[in-house]
């Protein structure tokens, strides 16, 4: 795997590219702004690159703009998207580009290593990783008029570790449920929700999408 890291804080920036390296990842670059992060994304054409949100020289969106270029760029190319706080608009736009290989972590995250590490290899593999904080803090801000308020406790659960990209395995593993309590319930926030049948396996995807634009809607 083929790393670049994009972080203008320099302590954080080798932090990480050190973990990397421990765990036998490639990190093949590292940069301090959006232009030397597409820069690097050029020369080396990685496999996935890790990037913070805010950066120079305004240290608002520039990271998520250059993710998206980063992207456009180079198709199929996995970003990990770090941040310090929970900001919805943006992980609304990063997701609404279409959410195979993408991820939205808080910078916090990068501590408990083997959630990060996990949350990596997901996206590295064309799966989806949201920060839990980030699912919990959009769900409760979700408008009383929405269609997430059909949802049932066990179901806005559910719906939960999806964002965070669990399968379902993974999701009655952690709620202590079986898979098939765990079919149901997915089976129901889809109806609720009003999507229709498909064999389309994103249709997970577009659940959590749905409150995320219900969510910025709101703002």
């Amino acid at each position: 795997m083929r790393i670049v890291i994009a972080e203008d804080d320099m302590l954080l920036r080798e932090g990480v590219a050190l973990l990397l390296r421990a765990e036998a990842l490639d990190v093949v670059a590292t940069a301090d702004g959006p232009e030397t992060f597409l820069q690097a994304i050029d020369a080396h054409r990685p496999d996935v690159a890790i990037v913070d949100v805010r950066m120079p020289p305004t240290h608002t969106d520039e990271g998520i703009k250059a993710a998206v270029e980063a992207r456009r760029r180079l198709p199929g190319l996995a970003v990990l998207v770090l941040s310090a706080y929970v900001e919805q608009a943006f992980a609304t736009e990063l997701l609404a580009g279409g959410t195979d290989g993408l991820g939205y972590l808080l910078k916090e995250r990068v501590g408990r290593v083997e959630q990060f590490l996990d949350a990596l290899h997901r996206v590295a593999e064309g799966g989806t990783a949201i920060d839990p904080d980030v699912v919990a803090q959009l769900l409760t801000r979700s408008r009383p008029d929405s269609a997430l308020e059909r949802l049932t406790a066990r179901e806005r659960d559910v719906l939960a570790l999806m964002a965070e990209g669990l399968g379902n395995t993974a999701i009655a593993e952690r709620l202590f449920v079986t898979e098939g309590a765990v079919h149901k319930h997915i089976r129901n926030i889809f109806a609720k929700l009003g999507l229709a049948p498909t064999d389309r396996a994103d249709r997970r995807v577009t659940a959590v999408l749905r409150y995320l634009e219900e969510t910025q809607q709101r703002v």
